[in-house]
């Protein structure tokens, strides 16, 4: 009996173990800036707009944001760039014909759950750009744009793809 006791304690605590290490190597910082693309439906032309304009909002974003150390210049960057980032998704929207119109936010923005290989990335406000693409009603993109994780290309699907180093970014910010 006691050794079933005592292999019982074991996996339990294994399994914390695992689980804070997946949740550390996930976790999203308060003070983070967070992105969000919203399609206007889930039809292939609006899912496809959603990325185009994702691409153009990531490529703008990193460039306004690759030497940035601090949230505060962070802000104070995305802040006064946002008409530059506007006239690029508007020139983009232009170019595949999209004649619905968009809005550009930054500030307290929802963000609903996401549930990820056992991390819960909780629904709520949070400080963010979200570009939405006419109704708003499709699946969405996000990830984190500072600091620049972007560890996490999200939809509202269960798909999410890794495309950074966590520790090259936590070295360098944390």
């Amino acid at each position: 009996m006691k050794k079933i006791v005592f292999l019982f304690i074991g996996i339990i605590i294994t399994y914390m173990l695992i689980g804070n290490v997946v949740a550390k190597n996930n976790i999203i910082p308060d003070d983070a800036i967070r992105v969000r693309i919203i399609a206007n439906s889930n039809s292939d032309y609006d899912q496809k707009i959603k990325y185009k304009v994702k691409d153009v909002v990531e490529k703008d974003m990193y460039n306004l944001l690759k030497d940035t150390k601090k949230v505060d210049e962070a802000r104070s960057v995305i802040n006064n760039n946002l008409s530059y980032v506007e006239k690029d998704i508007d020139r983009t929207l232009q170019n595949e014909g999209y004649n619905l119109p968009f809005s550009l936010d930054f500030g307290l923005n929802y963000f609903p759950e996401k549930q990820f290989k056992g991390i819960v990335y909780e629904d709520g406000y949070y400080e963010s750009v979200v570009v939405t693409l006419g109704e708003g009603l499709g699946d969405n993109w996000w990830c984190v744009l500072f600091p620049p994780l972007c560890l996490i290309e999200a939809s509202e699907s269960t798909d999410v793809e890794y495309t950074t180093m966590v520790k090259s970014i936590i070295d360098k910010y944390f």
